[in-house]
């Protein structure tokens, strides 16, 4: 049986699918707390989802994993990078959303799957077919005429197409089950993190006792809202294919386009809207190509 048409595949992209229809709402839910700063956001989000992903292990199995990778020099190693590309992405996202560029965070994650592809090529050594290439140049393209027309590199999107793809890599790498390798990461961070809440509550700035209790409660709920996605996504990167998870990854940045078109109302230009079509081509060859080469697999798969 192919990989694809494999139960624990399935799964996989099930859980993947709901993963990046939550990411696709974050915005609804980081807008809300615009008032706290974006680094302490990210700290309580590390400490939060801290707690819930222990909570987690405590009524299962998890602490023997857990204890086992402490030990473990090349999961400390893998997952400290994991841990340290995952937070530059938050803080970028989150930075992004509470100051107005919902639309450009939505291109960093329309750039992921075309990131993937040129992980695929530089670490992994896969061949890219010439479809793939001209996906990538017409991506590429988009991302040069949004900084002659538009005046400025979208480094928002830049940042988080990399930071992603790269810790998708590292995920789908690590022998680490979702709860552990999420575990892990956050808890070699967590001491950074403490650290700078403290400070924060220390010189007065910091948002407990401060915000609403509406606020209060979205605070520690960052646990959950962090943890329940990034458990689905670990759990389907681990069971599909890398090109599949690119597909299924456009939702997130689709859900995050419309809320900042259409609920944010952010501007968008017709020199923006070029620059988002030539990457939405690229997106649009890619899709097709991935499409036609796994039908191909299939076929030469079929008994005749």
């Amino acid at each position: 049986m192919s990989q694809g048409a494999h139960p624990a595949a399935g799964r996989g992209a099930l859980a993947a699918a709901a993963c990046y229809f939550c990411w696709g709402l974050f915005p609804l839910y980081w807008k809300q707390l615009a008032d706290v700063d974006a680094t302490e956001l990210i700290a309580h989000r590390h400490i939060w989802s801290l707690a819930f992903v222990l909570c987690l292990m405590a009524a299962g199995a998890g602490w023997a994993e857990l204890r086992a990778a402490l030990h473990s020099p090349v999961a400390l190693r893998w997952h400290a990078l994991s841990g340290v590309l995952l937070t530059i992405n938050w803080l970028v996202y989150v930075w992004g959303v509470n100051h107005g560029h919902v639309l450009e965070t939505s291109l960093g994650y329309f750039l992921v799957p075309l990131v993937n592809v040129a992980l695929g090529r530089v670490v992994l050594h896969e061949r890219l077919r010439p479809v793939q290439w001209l996906a990538i140049g017409s991506a590429a393209f988009g991302v040069v005429l949004m900084l002659v027309k538009v005046g400025r590199p979208p480094w928002i999107a830049l940042t988080l197409a990399v930071t992603f793809g790269a810790y998708g890599l590292l995920r789908k790498k690590s022998p680490l089950g979702p709860l552990t390798g999420l575990g892990l990461e956050t808890l070699l961070l967590a001491p950074l993190a403490l650290a700078f809440l403290a400070w924060q509550q220390h010189t007065g700035a910091g948002a407990l006792g401060r915000v609403s209790s509406l606020e209060h409660v979205m605070l520690v709920s960052a646990g959950v809202v962090t943890a329940v996605p990034l458990l689905l996504f670990a759990y389907g990167a681990r069971r599909i294919r890398l090109s599949t998870l690119g597909l299924l990854q456009y939702i997130a940045p689709t859900v995050q386009f419309a809320l900042g078109l259409w609920i944010f109302h952010e501007p968008f230009s017709r020199d923006r809207a070029l620059a988002f079509a030539f990457i939405w081509v690229g997106l649009a060859l890619y899709t097709t190509d991935n499409l036609w080469y796994q039908r191909r697999i299939r076929l030469a798969v079929l008994p005749e």
